[in-house]
């Protein structure tokens, strides 16, 4: 029993930026898209897509939280050494993406044809904030799964 929590210590961060990274992905590359081609109606599918977002920004902020607080732990016991310090930008950038997405962008995307706003600049603004946290959830998975090597 003890080998599988020496194991799931060491194994759990990239498990982390995987579930980001995957949630991502599925979310907005999968299941937004789908929404808008099988409802008749953009409104009630922009609603469920705001949803889905809703819960994406969430998990960004959660998993870049949660590998920020492994990667302190990590260098305070000399175990990461300097290359933890790699993942720090691309895990303040995700989760800033995804509190950015969550409190400045959807609300006015929801709200842009009914108060005159430019909907093509906050979906625009909207989109390369998601895109962002592709990315960074990204890097994250990556420079994890080589750590190992």
């Amino acid at each position: 029993m003890r080998a599988f929590w020496q194991a799931w210590a060491q194994r759990w961060p990239l498990l982390v930026a995987a579930l980001w990274w995957g949630a991502v992905t599925a979310w907005s590359f999968v299941a937004v898209p789908l929404l808008f081609a099988h409802f008749n109606n953009p409104a009630v599918a922009g609603g469920m897509a705001a949803r889905l977002f809703e819960v994406q920004s969430w998990v960004s902020v959660a998993a870049a939280l949660a590998l920020l607080l492994w990667g302190r732990a990590q260098r305070g016991r000399g175990q990461a050494g300097d290359a933890s310090w790699a993942l720090l930008p691309w895990l303040l950038l995700g989760a800033l993406a995804g509190l950015v997405q969550e409190f400045g962008v959807a609300q006015r995307i929801l709200t842009a044809r009914q108060t005159g706003g430019n909907l093509a600049l906050w979906h625009g603004l909207g989109t390369l904030l998601v895109a962002l946290q592709w990315l960074c959830a990204l890097r994250s998975l990556w420079w994890l799964a080589g750590r190992g090597r």
